[in-house]
């Protein structure tokens, strides 16, 4: 292992290249250090971090409270499978719940094990409780969605990237168009097989799509208005990332079942969750889910110990008002680019869209002059770009990233 932390940027990529599947496209640096918002790569080359593991490190990169939870808990039990109980997972699944205002937890490791999770008790629900004929039950969806890579997931999702050569697919979802309330609601007063409305809040790898002030609580009523479930994806907006604890907490709407993933364990340790109250959580019985890993005991220390950070450093609060400032300053830039048409967002979930083609390199090559200028962040959707910094960001730091991206958009203005 000596002669691996002595490798090079290049020999480090060379054997990801040569050993690796080839299954992402990384921007060209390699990361061996990181605290707060800052990374290094191999070399020794300081960079602010502007995609947080796309949302999956809020609480900054390697939080000592959090990483001390980890090496405390990893010290005196690791896992023990579901076979038996452990001391700390139902510490955590009442912390939890308490947290976020829910009877009840079911934990698991990724965001699209939560997502499939959710899938499969809105169905069971459907079975169980609304009396949908068995295997009739269909989840409405929306166009654009992301909620992860599986081939459930797949199936419903239009990304021909993510789709092409992995069917068949499952069935038993429906696609409408994001922000459409009138599409949601034909579709649930014409269809009594409808169990469930899954749908992100904003849509990140999308773009950043933040849709109409009070599609959120529309939709959400009529849900109940039709008795379909309403499940928000908050893997990618929750954990203060739009500047509320959860995102639909600006519309104050309260899902029926909630998928968490990323933040909630400050990006030290694989850990994801779905919360219901019990009339939709109790369908779950011994034997119909889980997994070897869902709860163990190090996934509960540091999720306890992410989630207090959350709360103590007021990171919901820092993300509204530095957001606010991010997108302040990037509107006065815009005000005379022409290489940038707009900045969107919420919090510090944010995004820019390049004046330029979805087919086009041009946010490539911006995200590559941003990486030299000392910024990491990753396009999405060809000609957006995403920028989600660590929450524990200052605003002495904002000004600064902002001051590198647009002295390296200045670049590329024609």
């Amino acid at each position: 292992m000596a002669v691996l932390n002595q490798l090079s940027s290049q020999e480090a990529i060379t054997l990801e290249n040569k050993y690796g599947a080839h299954n992402y496209h990384p921007l060209p640096v390699v990361l061996n250090r990181g605290e707060g918002v800052f990374v290094w790569d191999v070399e020794g080359k300081k960079y602010y971090d502007f995609l947080s593991a796309y949302s999956a490190v809020n609480q900054g990169h390697c939080h000592p409270k959090i990483v001390g939870a980890m090496v405390n808990q990893a010290q005196t039990l690791t896992l023990t499978s579901r076979a038996f109980y452990n001391d700390m997972l139902g510490k955590f699944e009442k912390f939890a719940c308490e947290y976020f205002k829910f009877d009840k937890l079911l934990p698991m490791n990724t965001g699209a094990e939560a997502v499939e999770t959710a899938l499969k008790i809105c169905r069971k629900w459907a079975y169980e409780v609304k009396s949908i004929d068995e295997n009739e039950a269909e989840i409405i969806v929306c166009e654009n969605n992301f909620h992860g890579r599986t081939t459930t997931i797949i199936s419903f999702s239009n990304d021909p990237v993510a789709r092409k050569n992995f069917g068949p697919y499952t069935k038993g979802f429906i696609k409408i168009e994001y922000n459409n309330l009138d599409a949601l609601e034909e579709n649930l007063k014409n269809n009594p097989n409808v169990a469930g409305f899954l749908v992100e809040p904003i849509q990140g790898e999308a773009g950043v799509y933040v849709p109409d002030e009070g599609y959120l609580t529309k939709a959400k009523a009529l849900c109940e208005k039709y008795n379909v479930l309403f499940i928000a994806d908050e893997v990618q907006t929750g954990i203060a990332r739009t500047g509320k604890l959860l995102a639909v907490n600006h519309e104050n709407v309260k899902p029926d079942i909630l998928i968490l993933g990323k933040a909630i364990s400050g990006g030290v340790y694989p850990v994801s969750a779905v919360l219901a109250n019990d009339p939709v959580m109790n369908v779950i019985k011994p034997g119909n889910h889980g997994s070897t890993f869902g709860g163990n005991p190090v996934a509960a220390a540091v999720a306890m110990a992410a989630l207090e950070v959350v709360e103590d450093e007021q990171l919901a609060d820092k993300a509204l008002e530095l957001g606010v400032l991010f997108r302040s300053e990037l509107n006065a830039y815009i005000e005379t680019s022409g290489i940038v048409n707009l900045v969107r967002g919420k919090g510090l979930l944010n995004a820019i869209v390049i004046n330029d083609d979805e087919d086009s390199d041009t946010a490539w090559n911006i995200c590559v002059a941003l990486k030299e200028n000392g910024l990491l962040a990753k396009p999405t959707h060809g000609n957006i770009i995403r920028f989600a910094p660590p929450l524990v960001m200052t605003k002495e730091e904002l000004l600064d990233c902002v001051k590198i991206i647009t002295t390296t958009l200045k670049q590329f203005e024609s």
